[in-house]
């Protein structure tokens, strides 16, 4: 007698197509969920050339991610177009958590006020994931300058309109930094832009121009080798790796003074929430760690970690200083 399966074909059937919907629904799920994340190399791109202050900010902070995501973090350079090029790079790049941007306050905040035509919009095609840090510049004087303060500065330059000062690029941090100081003060200062720090460095140096705005970093060797004079930090407070030059908002008439660079960390809209979350924990992780703390003050940086809806709204509120600058300077890169 043959034996006869327990199973009808209509049980099979069942069963059969049962198993194809596990099958389907285990292909519908998002890549995310299929695998931990991050489960390949992180690639974080900075829209400047190697070597500068956000490259330095971005290996610095990829080596540190490596360790506490268990995973390879590439840093890719894409310069070009005031950092636009590789904002809009990773704008268009797949929301997976696997390409992110090291953006400054130019190409995330500044650009869009002051271009008519970019690649990207930063608050619709960026998800803000941490502040990293906040980079004071200093306020730098020829030592032909007769000064050496802020309040001479400011007495000086009412007595000589058109004082000039250097900087890296029309509407950069630098720049605005220049027009603030200018409309606070009411004085009037000719703005002198430059390709790189360096060249603005020397001409102030060599007493070709009267002053610069720059990052503590790029000015450290030129101030301890008594090449130009420091006056004052642009931060509201005297920042923690110069505490023995003075902030701007220190001369009591220009008390609201603060403008800073900064540089964060962002991903492409879109990216799933819960890999943004954890982006954001590591980061905040890494940025409370004393070496990394010393290590940014190294390079003229504060570390400062941020929750992702702060560091929105620090985006805000940065934006609209700016926003009033320009629009009072009429400045315009076009």
């Amino acid at each position: 007698m043959p034996l006869r399966h327990p199973f009808t074909s209509s049980t099979l059937a069942v069963a059969g197509a049962a198993a194809l919907g596990a099958l389907g629904a285990i292909a519908s799920l998002p890549a995310h969920a299929q695998a931990p994340y991050p489960s390949r190399p992180i690639t974080i791109v900075v829209p400047f050339s190697a070597g500068g202050g956000v490259d330095a900010v971005a290996r610095l902070l990829g080596d540190r991610m490596r360790v506490a995501l268990k995973q390879s973090v590439v840093v890719e350079n894409k310069g070009g177009a005031s950092g636009m090029l590789g904002a809009a790079a990773v704008s268009k790049a797949a929301p997976d958590g696997y390409t992110l941007l090291m953006g400054s306050a130019g190409e995330t905040a500044i650009n869009p006020l002051i271009y008519k035509q970019m690649q990207y919009t930063p608050e619709k095609d960026l998800a803000p994931i941490s502040l990293v840090t906040r980079v004071p510049n200093v306020l730098l004087a020829s030592p032909a300058l007769p000064v050496k303060n802020v309040e001479e500065l400011v007495t000086y330059a009412k007595a000589h309109p058109g004082v000039t000062y250097g900087t890296s690029g029309v509407g950069n941090p630098q720049h605005l930094n220049g027009e603030l100081l200018a409309s606070l003060a009411g004085i009037k200062l000719s703005h002198v832009p430059y390709k790189g720090a360096s060249a603005q460095l020397v001409d102030v140096a060599s007493g070709n121009v009267n002053l610069t705005f720059v990052s503590m970093a790029g000015a450290l060797p030129f101030i301890k080798g008594g090449r130009v004079k420091p006056l004052a930090v642009t931060s509201a407070k005297r920042a923690s790796f110069a505490p023995d030059i003075p902030a701007i908002a220190e001369y009591a008439p220009l008390s609201a003074y603060t403008l800073e660079n900064w540089f964060g960390l962002f991903a492409p809209a879109g990216t799933p929430t819960d890999i943004q979350v954890k982006l954001n924990t590591v980061v905040n992780q890494v940025l409370r760690d004393p070496e990394v703390i010393r290590l940014l003050q190294e390079q003229g940086g504060e570390a400062t970690p941020m929750t992702q809806d702060a560091f929105r709204d620090f985006i805000k509120t940065q934006t609209a200083q700016y926003a009033r600058i320009v629009k009072s300077a009429n400045i315009t890169a076009e």
